[in-house]
């Protein structure tokens, strides 16, 4: 009897070992994929501190920050750097019309509703999910971006009932929107 007792534990501690191990396979956290171009963050955003919104301005506006458009990266590199390899490779592509095609970094689920606009205007850096992109020479997914990050740091800020009012409407309105589109 308690040689089965004792099996039937390290059945369940194996079980629950290796249930932790599956969920962590769904995370991304240190994915960092190879891009087309090594773009660094440490240098636009560390070095020559330029605001996160100047290349991301989509994030004001809407859900999504979005990867810029090769203009704005033109904006700068049509005379900044252009004895470099890449940005010489930058120049060529946008002259011929054709765009980057980086790979994404940040990803949630499908079925998650996040806006940058809101988290900005609440005050969010983007550090607090980002990670401190200023410091990497190659962008990775620093946080796993699961529904515990996003609940700890809500239970953690000071937000007004006003403003968990004001997200409630929104996403009320979101889903209202979303859903009688479809009959």
């Amino acid at each position: 009897m308690k040689s089965k007792l004792h099996l039937i534990l390290i059945i369940l501690f194996l079980a629950a070992l290796a249930g932790r191990y599956l969920w962590d396979l769904d995370s991304n956290a240190g994915y960092a994929p190879d891009q087309p171009i090594p773009f660094s963050h440490k240098i636009h955003a560390g070095d020559y501190k330029m605001d996160c919104l100047y290349c991301h301005s989509a994030a004001e506006k809407g859900p999504h920050a979005g990867i810029p458009p090769m203009n704005v990266c033109m904006g700068c590199h049509s005379v900044v750097a252009m004895d470099k390899p890449n940005v010489q490779k930058l120049n060529k592509m946008f002259n011929a019309g054709e765009t980057v095609q980086w790979a994404r970094v940040h990803r949630l689920p499908d079925h998650v509703y996040f806006s940058h606009k809101w988290h900005l205007r609440a005050g969010i850096r983007c550090q607090e999910c980002h990670g401190e992109v200023e410091t990497m020479p190659l962008v990775s997914q620093v946080n796993k971006l699961e529904m515990g990050n996003c609940l700890d740091c809500h239970r953690k800020s000071n937000f007004s009932q006003a403003y968990r009012d004001s997200v409630l409407t929104v996403k009320d309105t979101y889903y209202s929107e979303v859903f009688l589109k479809y009959p």
